[in-house]
């Protein structure tokens, strides 16, 4: 149900009846949210370090808090640990934070691990529906992301789209100029800089710049003076000083370089590059000893840090790098200098990693990567000196290529037949696969490959019968083949026959003691007869012998799920994710349906664009992500989502069918047309696709050709209800409740559904009002008194009509079929609420424990607690919901009222703002409203 706002406030003393066996809990959540304020007052006065322990302290107490993990990334930042950042910001994202809260300060932390490629491809970091100002933030990021990734076209891009944002904004002119160097546009640089000198900046970073466009272009003597200019206006200017250094060895001034070298050395004792300065000035004064220990102190910086922080980075690889191999050491250089060629390109790197190369006994890779420098340098006697002497011992290796066509044209052979299927299926022609396969098996039933792949192919399309058959005759002919035998038990599953799908995978096992599928099969089998504790006790054996089994921790979850443990099922599907492989898509399939089923949506849709960054151009994926949008209320993005599927789902009817019902929930009708029209190309009789063709004609407004393809639909189709609601849809399209009232009736009749009974009691209690309405429900739920979904529904509609009363008796019987049902213990605590009974605390208390993750159940606990007189226990709990879900005006404004009552003014107004503009909740905008107004 729609949760109730509280009626009144109750009585403190209640609290304690009401909450007792959880006191202990509230205790410790009350000592973790003590750490956390101490922890923000620390960070605001830049108390970075003294914030962290106090952190770490509410963490130590409650790992869940979610504030806390989100202050943590932050400070771990601003300390120089973006790995640690980086854990924070995901454990906070996982525990439900908004992205809006935390994407910016993430980014930050996997550009400085070097993690440019997820950062810019992941649809985590996807802007266009964020804030504006968080929009330019991380375009900014992002532009210098591409910029290191070599790609500056789509670094300068993503500048452009951050100043359409900010005309004004002078530092995205700035950033412009980094992007031009590199491509020695120094013309559109200098123009950048102007742009930004006009709007007004001309600080250290304006001077920075000015100097680096000066100093690429050998213009030594202005940079060295932009440089200083850079110095005066920030003392502690690194780079500045460090470029400074490059520019003083340059122009031979080795003693200027000489003292500013020590200066710099003192203020920043373990810079790399000031290390390398003066291994270069020892080196030019015939000092190899001093020359070597400096190499060695650069070293012994260096190969602590990750590869991955510094692999944009080439100024710092080339240091690691050069530094590895003045030393001798070529095996650890060797990481560096590839890293850093493939940054620069074909360059004279090349030369020096070439050498590696051989060292390490690689003589194919030194020709590789010589001859691909000198594609550019033809010229450079060196490279080819080294090229002449490596190819005296080199040999050449064979490369050869089997066409299958071609292989075919010259003889039929079966083999040649199902090799080429198989190729065919990779490259998803799944219909010319399946022709070849057939030909290949109908003329060798040896082809055992061939089958399988028949009876796979036959599974995915629903052609349960064939597979079965298929099956079958491969089992009689490979009777000891255990993957057959296992093949058998899946078809002979999916057919619905679990009897004999033991005694397949039982087979199997006898053949091959330990097949982890045939175990899997059996577990299945399991599940599907309710026999947890033996499904439990054989995937539980199969974990422990392998714990990184995605097959495993999937059917560990599907058991979870079996038996309504949500923390279970969401802990197994994280394990699956960890383990798979980027085209493994299960877990993060399933990860979007467990937070749908716990309408959780907004970490659906963030669920959906982790899944959607692993496979962006998949059908069944991105009709999913439609879906997810939907649910979230962005027609306009499921609308383009769901296009983008349809036109990739070629002619998989299945996954158009799901397309186009979704095409006309978001009223799309030209898409969900198209979707149709090509399921109809193939299945013109298939009575969804008509049913979804008549609600197209419903949408055009051509209702008299949606009637006739209805009724048309009643007669082919005595026995179905489908032309029945398709005639309720028409009749309430033509305005006529009564006629669409019985038709639904008699849908009801011939296919008595929850569904269909669901719809008849809307629209009845919207015409005859809730009592006549409820009795054809309560007829129901007298045959299927453990309909949970009804009772609900009818527990609903009674709150929405103040049969309070009514609705609290309805959700008991509810709680009655699962006392775990979340839903149902929010909605009756809600109730309660408004009942002003004390129980409703301890309700909303189970609700959060079953779906720690929800914002509306964390909400009413939250706001249950603060009408109890318990303001400093709603605190963490609403600003744990308000990060879950900051589009939600009535959390806004309960965290709001909660901040007021203990004089929090200035944050309070934070909420209340953006609540108060909300377009969508209009009665929470509106006490929004009158709360700011008390504020001023």
């Amino acid at each position: 149900m729609t949760r109730l706002k509280p009626l009144a406030s109750l009585l403190t003393a209640a609290l304690l009846a009401g909450a007792s066996p959880l006191l202990h809990a509230a205790d410790t959540n009350d000592k973790a949210a003590r750490y956390y304020e101490d922890a923000l007052a620390r960070y605001e006065k830049k108390d970075i370090a003294g914030a962290i322990i106090q952190l770490k302290n509410a963490l130590q107490v409650n790992k869940a808090m979610l504030p806390v993990q989100v202050l943590l990334g932050k400070a771990l930042l601003a300390n120089s640990d973006p790995v640690g950042a980086e854990v924070a910001f995901n454990e906070a994202l996982r525990l439900g934070v908004s992205k809006v809260e935390v994407i910016v300060p993430l980014a930050e932390a996997l550009l400085a691990q070097g993690k440019h490629n997820q950062l810019v491809e992941s649809q985590q970091f996807e802007a266009s529906s964020l804030p504006r100002e968080i929009q330019q933030s991380l375009l900014l990021i992002k532009a210098q992301a591409w910029g290191d990734l070599g790609q500056s076209a789509r670094a300068l891009q993503a500048l452009d789209e951050a100043r359409r944002l900010t005309p004004q904004a002078a530092e995205v002119w700035l950033a412009e100029v980094p992007q031009r160097i590199r491509t020695r546009q120094f013309k559109e640089a200098n123009a950048a800089l102007e742009q930004a000198a006009k709007l007004g900046d001309q600080g250290s970073l304006f001077f920075f710049q000015r100097a680096s466009l000066l100093h690429v272009q050998a213009k030594l003597t202005d940079a060295l003076a932009a440089y200083d200019k850079v110095l005066q206006l920030t003392p502690d200017h690194t780079e500045a000083a460090v470029a400074r250094l490059g520019i003083l060895l340059d122009l031979n001034r080795d003693k200027d370089a000489q003292r500013d070298l020590q200066m710099l050395l003192t203020r920043v004792p373990d810079e790399p590059r000031a290390i390398y300065v003066q291994a270069l000035l020892a080196e030019r004064a015939n000092d190899m000893v001093a020359a070597r220990k400096a190499l060695t102190q650069i070293t012994a910086l260096m190969d602590p840090v990750p590869l991955e922080f510094i692999r944009y980075r080439p100024q710092f690889l080339l240091l690691s790098g050069m530094s590895h191999f003045g030393l001798g050491n070529m095996i650890k250089a060797k990481p560096y200098l590839e890293a850093a060629l493939r940054v620069q390109g074909p360059s004279p790197i090349a030369k020096v990693l070439a050498r590696v190369y051989l060292e390490d006994k690689a003589p194919d890779k030194a020709v590789e990567v010589l001859e691909s420098y000198l594609r550019t340098a033809p010229g450079d006697g060196g490279a080819l000196t080294l090229l002449a002497s490596i190819q005296t011992a080199q040999g050449r290796h064979a490369k050869a290529t089997n066409l299958m066509r071609e292989a075919l044209a010259s003889k039929d052979n079966p083999a040649f037949r199902t090799v080429l299927g198989l190729s065919l299926l990779r490259g998803g022609k799944t219909d010319e696969a399946v022709q070849s396969l057939e030909q290949a098996y109908k003329k060798d039933p040896g082809q055992a490959y061939a089958g399988s792949a028949l009876v796979t192919l036959y599974l995915r399309g629903g052609q349960v019968a064939k597979a079965v058959t298929a099956a079958d005759s491969l089992a009689r002919r490979f009777p000891k083949n255990a993957s057959v035998l296992v093949l058998q038990g899946t078809a002979l599953t999916q057919a619905g026959d679990r009897k004999q799908a033991r005694r397949a995978y039982e087979a199997a096992l006898k053949n091959a003691p330990g097949l982890v599928q045939a175990e899997l099969g059996l577990a299945r089998l399991d599940i599907a007869d309710r026999a947890f504790q033996a499904a439990g006790t054989r995937l539980e054996a199969l974990n422990r012998a392998n714990d990184r089994d995605v097959n495993v921790l999937m059917e560990l979850a599907n058991l979870a799920e079996a038996q309504n443990k949500r923390s279970e099922l969401e802990r197994w599907l994280t394990k699956a994710d960890d383990a798979s492989e980027l085209s493994e898509l299960r877990p993060r399939l399933a990860m979007v349906h467990n937070q749908i089923q716990k309408r959780d949506y907004p970490q659906a849709l963030e669920a959906s664009k982790k899944l959607l960054s692993k496979a962006p151009e998949d059908a069944q994926v991105l009709t999913l992500h439609g879906r997810v949008q939907l649910l979230n209320g962005d027609l306009v993005g499921a609308r383009n989502t769901l296009s983008a599927a349809s036109r990739r789902a070629a002619v998989v009817v299945p996954t158009l069918l799901a397309i186009a019902e979704l095409q006309l929930e978001a009223k799309d009708v030209a898409g969900a047309n198209y979707s149709v029209e090509k399921i109809l190309s193939v299945e013109p009789n298939l009575v969804r696709a008509q049913s979804l063709m008549t609600g197209v004609e419903i949408m055009q407004g051509e209702l008299g050709k949606a009637e006739r393809r209805a009724l048309q639909l009643t007669q082919t189709q005595p026995k179905l209800a489908a032309g029945h609601h398709l005639l309720a849809d028409i009749a309430l399209a033509n305005r006529k409740p009564a006629a669409a009232l019985d038709s639904l009736r008699r849908a009801h009749q011939l296919e008595p559904t929850n569904l269909s009974l669901l719809r008849l009691f809307s629209l009845q209690q919207s015409l005859e009002g809730l009592r006549p309405a409820s009795q054809p429900v309560e007829a129901w739920l007298k045959q299927h008194p453990r309909d949970s979904l009804v009772l609900k529904a009818l527990g609903d509609a009674q709150a929405r009509n103040k049969a309070f009363d009514a609705a609290s008796k309805t959700y008991e019987r509810a709680l009655q079929v699962n006392a775990n049902d979340a839903e149902a213990l929010n909605s009756q605590a809600s109730v309660l609420l408004a009942q002003r009974n004390t129980r409703s605390i301890a309700l909303a208390q189970r609700a959060v424990q079953l779906e720690p993750g929800n914002s509306l159940y964390l909400d009413t606990l939250g706001w249950s607690e603060f009408q109890l007189g318990q303001a400093e226990r709603a605190l963490p709990l609403l600003r744990d919901a308000r990060l879950r879900n900051p589009g939600n005006a009535e959390i806004r404004t309960h965290l709001a009222e909660v901040l007021i009552k203990l004089g929090r003014k200035a944050e309070a107004r934070a909420e209340l703002e953006p609540a108060a503009d909300n377009k969508i909740d209009k009665e929470s905008a509106a006490r929004a409203s009158a709360l700011l107004q008390t504020l001023k």
